[in-house]
């Protein structure tokens, strides 16, 4: 059993790191202030292979493991968490989508723009009424001879209003329930189709996220993603890896609030010594630093073991809800140590709490989590026929 990295992974994460402090750090701030999503960093992390990470290199990818996409989607969150959300759902739902589902000809024509950075990919599953029961999706699909026939709408959609490309989920058949839902690919400009809404967020501000609305928007039959009927249960394969990036995002984010706590309690006096002298912050830090390894190592331990094949549905699940709610926890005390300071928005802590609570949330709320987990012991209790 090896809990250390390689040279080439401890290389990416150093190469990782320097990208988002030299690049991302100095306008994080700016970026949250006007909700601007930078284009021009995304496609320079295009540039670098992050938007390719998984995907072979004859489709224009960077052919990394897991782990080391988890190191990257880590690493970017570390700095600005809005970055590291929206490179993850472009890249483990969208691009993933295709990549897993889709036919030849679809990689061919989408991952490659996905991966250079060239298009930017969302992906829309989420309704109005139909959050963690995504099988009560009202999106509807009707066939007219070469086109299907969409109409409905999405909600929040990371990076809606920025995609090239949507993977959505409509339904085919409802007598089939969550087995009548099929996946489709439509491009940005389609007729029909355009985003609505643009949330105004507690965090994660940069990173758009919208309503998409589809009004007898048409779509060749060519691009239909997956067999027909088997959207939901490949989007449920897909939220298996998305699982495991938000994890990454997740003690990505508890990490750098540790970081700034650290610092800060290094720096800062009160009653004529460093805080950091004081048991109680001891007591903190000491807590922080146990709990995101074990995020780490629960979120490595999935990647591992996508990387080799095995059934992750259960791990991926463990470690998102663990590293999720523990980053919560990190930086409520992050911003604890800060005191007052950590209340304004001088201080990166002030960020980091805000964008954290999305973690609990999004690709699976912690108690769907629970669930999914829950499930699966029970299933491996129970009788062999």
């Amino acid at each position: 059993m090896d809990f250390g990295y390689t040279d080439d992974q401890r290389q990416l994460r150093n190469a990782i790191r320097k990208f988002a402090e030299a690049e991302m750090k100095p306008h994080v701030m700016e970026w949250d202030e006007s909700q601007e999503f930078p284009i021009e960093v995304f496609r320079a992390l295009g540039k670098l292979g992050v938007l390719g990470a998984v995907f072979p290199e004859e489709l224009g990818g960077a052919a990394y493991s897991y782990a080391e996409y988890a190191i990257i989607v880590e690493e970017l969150a570390r700095v600005d968490p809005s970055i590291a959300l929206s490179v993850a759902a472009h890249i483990s739902l969208c691009a993933n989508h295709i990549f897993v589902a889709g036919n030849d000809e679809q990689r061919k024509r989408y991952i490659p723009k996905l991966a250079t950075g060239e298009w930017i990919g969302s992906w829309a599953l989420t309704e109005p009424e139909s959050g963690s029961d995504a099988g009560g999706t009202h999106t509807k699909a009707v066939r007219d001879g070469d086109v299907w026939v969409l109409n409905g709408s999405k909600t929040f959609t990371t990076n809606g209003q920025i995609a090239d490309v949507c993977v959505v989920m409509a339904m085919t058949e409802r007598s089939a329930s969550t087995h009548g839902i099929s996946a489709f690919l439509v491009e940005k400009g389609t007729p029909g189709f355009r985003p609505g809404k643009k949330e105004n967020k507690l965090g994660m501000r940069c990173s758009p996220t919208n309503e998409m609305i589809l009004t007898d928007c048409r779509v060749p039959t060519s691009q239909l993603c997956g067999k027909q009927g088997e959207g939901f249960v490949d989007a449920l394969r897909i939220l298996d890896g998305g699982r495991i990036s938000i994890a990454a995002l997740s003690v990505g984010i508890a990490q750098g609030a540790f970081d700034a706590a650290l610092h800060y309690s290094k720096q800062r006096k009160q009653f004529g010594r460093f805080i950091s002298e004081f048991q109680a912050i001891q007591h903190k830090l000491a807590d922080m630093a146990t709990e995101i390894d074990a995020a780490r190592l629960l979120t490595q331990r999935a990647a591992w073991m996508k990387d080799n094949g095995i059934d992750v549905n259960k791990e991926s699940s463990m470690a998102k809800l663990f590293s999720s709610e523990i980053a919560v926890r990190v930086c409520n005390e992050a911003v604890q140590i800060h005191g007052g300071y950590g209340f304004i928005k001088d201080y990166p802590v002030e960020k980091f709490y805000r964008d954290v609570k999305l973690c609990t949330i999004g690709e699976g709320t912690s108690e769907i989590q629970k669930l999914v987990i829950a499930r699966q012991l029970l299933k491996s209790d129970l009788p062999h026929a």
